[in-house]
């Protein structure tokens, strides 16, 4: 499990991160249209997972807005974002803030996600939230990068994870 904070409050996670030269764990989301999306529907292509525990805290807002703007001019590469909010939720928000460069998934049904890849926060205020993350994943779904964010009040650090794409 991974040690982190929540505005400096000692919290943790139920596992960790995928490693890094492991394959990712597939996984079943829901897409803003309700759609199921799991992760061979991006095979071929680079994924940046953008993890957080919701779209309606500044943080999580700023992280989508910074990563849409990134990713308009990223190449064969899917920018995935990825909370426990309802799908109507990131769709609205999606819609609000012009964001349409990356693509909102939720793990509202059974927070599988969080649970498969280690995110999944216990022992504090979010509980049974995702943490924040960045898990980035090259053609054929091995893992190239992740950061779990120390701090879930705290923004990733885009340049490394961007860096780390071929």
């Amino acid at each position: 499990m991974a040690k982190i904070t929540l505005g400096g409050n000692p919290a943790e996670t139920i596992g960790n991160l995928p490693e890094v030269g492991t394959t990712a764990p597939n996984f079943t989301l829901t897409a803003t249209d309700l759609s199921p999306k799991s992760l061979s529907d991006y095979d071929g292509m680079r994924k940046i997972l953008n993890v957080f525990p919701s779209v309606d805290t500044g943080i999580c807002a700023a992280s989508s807005r910074k990563f849409n703007e990134e990713a308009a001019g990223l190449q064969n590469t899917k920018v995935l974002c990825i909370s426990r909010d309802l799908p109507f939720a990131q769709a609205r928000f999606c819609a609000a803030e012009g964001i349409e460069n990356v693509e909102m998934l939720s793990d509202y049904k059974d927070g599988s996600f969080g649970k498969d890849y280690g995110l999944e926060v216990t022992q504090s205020a979010f509980s049974g939230l995702h943490s924040r993350a960045v898990i980035v994943l090259d053609e054929s779904n091995n893992v190239l990068y992740t950061e779990q964010v120390p701090e879930i009040g705290q923004e990733p650090n885009y340049e490394a994870a961007l860096n780390s794409l071929p």
